[in-house]
């Protein structure tokens, strides 16, 4: 019986992981990259004797796949992928591959803000209670690498929509959902819609011995639910108590956090919560709900709830100067983000925003504008998008177009006391190569501001 051809698209992280696990389980193993690979990923593939090809797509491969895994970044309708569904050959993402190759417990974690670090949250409790677990989907490694050559008892997996798109028989023992807003509506044709149903297919295949962990409070997640049934095991979070709520705060001025599962009681005062903010509240009870799940110690599980040190490029302070302090929120890739990151700031912020935008509409973080922005620096190839919607109610505004610019700009507008916060509200594809590539560079800008 020959072997079955196994295409893989895309050659980064996940692409590769892919590839591995291809050849590992016996499949003739193919990666195409429409683009340059890395040095790393194709010393990676090299070493592993997997053939590969990049800067373009030899179809007749393509189209002679058995099962094709597409990286999340490629596009439905990339012309490689069209041409490949028009034939009928399946094509599913990595997290579906490695799947089929495990048996260990999945905690899998979307929402449009959040994800990080409440993926990093999980695995941080989990470790700190001794459990043999490993970090995957958008942190972490490959799940797929990871499944073929580690042997862990959990996975704790932050997945994003473009993950979910193409994913079908994949099961997570623990879904969590923390919230939906619009976020990535040029890839899904701009229909709200169809963003909703993909975060939602985190839901399919549980089962009643599985939990589903949701912000009770999310309208968008409420009316969903309204409309679809799951036979899971529901664990609700809100900011308080209501009717089946298994997470909340309370006592005293709300400065409990409580969490409640069958057989679990948690308390613990909200002070000694490590992360700050409502939605890093938020984000402490799924990871909380989670662990508990999990049968986690609960002295463990406050312990790690009190000691874990945050994510990178999410409200990462990176120095005073002059009395000013700079925040790098580059992780804030989308309005609500960007609302949370406001909410959590007191008034005399200088905002920077810009990037590429992806359909958003401003004004649901409006209001915090005009309570706490004293001045907006707009960052990007083009801001006439955002020049134009903040202009009637910012009087202080600068238009520019590198990251240099945009500093400097900042320290003109900031005063002792003020907080120069990047939240940029847009992927950052316009001017950087990553949102990580943004934070990193703003956090050198803000060193070099304090070396002049």
């Amino acid at each position: 019986m020959s072997k079955k051809t196994l295409v893989i698209l895309g050659g980064g992280e996940s692409g590769v992981g892919a590839a591995i696990l291809g050849k590992e389980k016996g499949f003739n193993v193919f990666l195409s990259d429409a683009g340059r690979l890395s040095d790393h990923y194709r010393g990676i593939l090299e070493e592993e004797a997997i053939p590969f090809e990049e800067g373009s797509h030899t179809m007749e491969i393509l189209l002679g796949a058995d099962e094709v895994v597409k990286s999340p970044g490629i596009p439905l309708d990339a012309p490689a992928v069209k041409a490949i569904r028009e034939k009928g050959i399946p094509v599913i993402s990595e997290i579906e591959l490695a799947g089929r190759y495990t048996d260990a417990k999945m905690v899998c974690i979307t929402g449009s803000n959040g994800k990080t670090t409440t993926t990093l949250l999980t695995y941080h409790i989990l470790r700190a209670a001794g459990v043999n677990v490993g970090l995957a989907g958008n942190v972490g490694r490959s799940l797929a690498l990871q499944v073929a050559r580690c042997n862990f008892d959990v996975y704790v997996i932050e997945l994003s929509s473009f993950q979910l798109d193409n994913m079908y028989d994949f099961k997570a023992n623990i879904a969590v959902l923390l919230n939906i807003t619009p976020d990535h509506l040029d890839r899904y044709d701009h229909q709200m819609e169809n963003y909703v149903k993909a975060k939602f297919r985190i839901l399919q295949n549980l089962t009643p011995e599985d939990a589903f962990i949701f912000w009770q409070d999310d309208p968008v997640i409420r009316r969903q639910l309204e409309r679809i049934t799951t036979e899971a095991q529901l664990y609700p979070f809100a900011e308080h108590r209501e009717e089946g709520t298994a997470a909340w705060v309370g006592g005293d001025d709300d400065s409990t956090l409580y969490v409640e599962t069958p057989g679990e009681k948690l308390r613990m005062p909200r002070a000694d919560l490590s992360l700050n903010g409502l939605h890093n509240l938020y984000n402490s009870m799924a990871a909380a709900l989670s662990a508990c799940i999990l049968d986690i110690n609960k002295d463990t599980i406050r312990e790690a709830l009190g000691n874990f040190e945050g994510v990178e490029h999410r409200l990462e302070p990176c120095g005073t100067l002059d009395g000013v302090r700079y925040i790098n929120d580059s992780k804030a890739t989308n309005v609500n983000s960007t609302w949370y990151a406001l909410e959590s700031m007191p008034k005399g912020v200088v905002l920077i925003l810009g990037g590429k935008d992806k359909g958003n509409d401003y004004s649901e973080i409006l209001p915090l504008v005009k309570e706490k922005v004293k001045a907006i620096v707009c960052m990007g190839k083009d801001n006439s998008k955002l020049m134009d919607f903040f202009g009637p109610h910012i009087a202080r505004m600068a238009d520019t177009h590198s990251l240099d610019e945009a500093v400097e700009a900042c320290r003109r507008f900031a005063e002792a006391g003020d907080t120069v916060l990047l939240s940029p509200c847009c992927a950052s594809f316009d001017l950087f190569t990553s949102y990580e590539d943004r934070g990193r560079r703003f956090k050198d800008a803000v060193k070099a501001l304090g070396a002049k």
